[in-house]
């Protein structure tokens, strides 16, 4: 074996999981993924955890001997000291499957288990747009609004796994929104790009007709949170509106955490960035307006770099550093 310990990382997600090999430098090999076809069972959702795995390392043209430790970054509610899957809500009928027990057994080798966006969390912070940080809270920009906390080196996992639900924060109490979580007023409810759209169709609804919008998908049935964000771009008033509410409530959600645990840096991902810089500058002005001077300040703002790959690479970060502090 080179004296460069190599790792792999894995993500597995409703559709696909992903995995690759990932050097002690932050260096990743190609990738490899398999679709997860949860319909099919755990059984079946376990040997193609195993299978992805064995082809990210061929893929390196490596061997399992060449191996040092796996990392693995699932969805879902979960017990992260058991290293199991309790109920994943988009991988039914999934439910308590001890996913690092099977993976460690199958191939020997130490074995982590995290929550998928604590693993992207950690890999934008040893490789990404948080590299040479000492902490950093991560919110990921989808459907919902997913989130992790790193701080030296650690990821914030809390007492009962659900440390970094960064998208449940409360910010709105006195006629809150709806969540798909079931619970009312979370920061996911007002900025994920599923609540963009549900915002704009319900001003679209009081609009007098003059938001070009009305005129993309018919009847508004395909608007999409990138349909908002290119006619905000365009000039029109009613996107603008929208997309400057949901940089204020991301701000808000980014101050909450800042006034918490005084981070470094705050990092988007997700695919809601590709609005690009001019929507990252309005949270970081809203933040200047909420947050303490000094925090305020002095707290870097930033995008993630590492895109999709931040969930296998902080998955092998985390394997690493298991394996590493084993050994130190």
């Amino acid at each position: 074996m080179s004296d460069i310990l190599r790792f792999v990382g894995l993500d597995v997600g409703g559709t696909t999981m992903k995995a690759a090999v990932v050097d002690d430098t932050g260096r990743d090999f190609p990738s490899e993924s398999l679709p997860t076809e949860a319909h099919k069972g755990q059984e079946h959702g376990l040997a193609t955890m195993c299978a992805v795995i064995r082809n990210a390392v061929k893929a390196a043209s490596l061997t399992m001997a060449d191996i040092a430790g796996i990392g693995v970054a699932t969805p879902g509610t979960m017990d992260l000291a058991a290293g199991v899957i309790l109920d994943p809500p988009n991988m039914k009928p999934w439910r308590n499957v001890p996913v690092r027990q099977h993976v460690a057994d199958t191939f020997r080798l130490p074995t982590a288990f995290q929550n998928d966006a604590n693993a992207a969390a950690f890999g934008e912070y040893w490789t990404g747009a948080g590299k040479g940080a000492r902490s950093l809270v991560f919110f990921t920009l989808g459907t919902g609004v997913g989130g992790g906390i790193i701080v030296f080196d650690r990821v914030l996992e809390g007492a009962h796994s659900h440390g970094g639900e960064l998208g449940h924060m409360k910010i709105e109490m006195t006629n809150p929104r709806e969540c798909g979580c079931g619970k009312f007023g979370c920061l996911e409810a007002y900025a994920s790009a599923t609540a963009v759209v549900k915002r704009a169709k319900e001003a679209l609804a009081e609009d007098s007709g003059k938001s070009k919008l009305h005129h993309r998908p018919v009847k508004n049935e395909g608007l999409t949170a990138e349909d908002v964000f290119d006619a905000a771009k365009a000039g029109d008033k009613l996107a603008q509106e929208i997309v400057d509410r949901t940089a204020f409530y991301l701000a808000m959600g980014a101050t909450n955490v800042m006034h918490t645990i005084n981070p470094e840096m705050v990092v988007f991902g997700g695919g809601m960035i590709e609005a690009g810089e001019p929507f990252l500058n309005k949270i970081r002005q809203y933040v200047k307006r909420l947050a303490f001077p000094v925090p305020a300040e002095r707290t870097e703002i930033r995008y993630a770099q590492l895109g999709s790959k931040a969930g296998f690479i902080g998955a092998a970060a985390c394997a690493r550093l298991l394996v590493r502090g084993k050994h130190e």
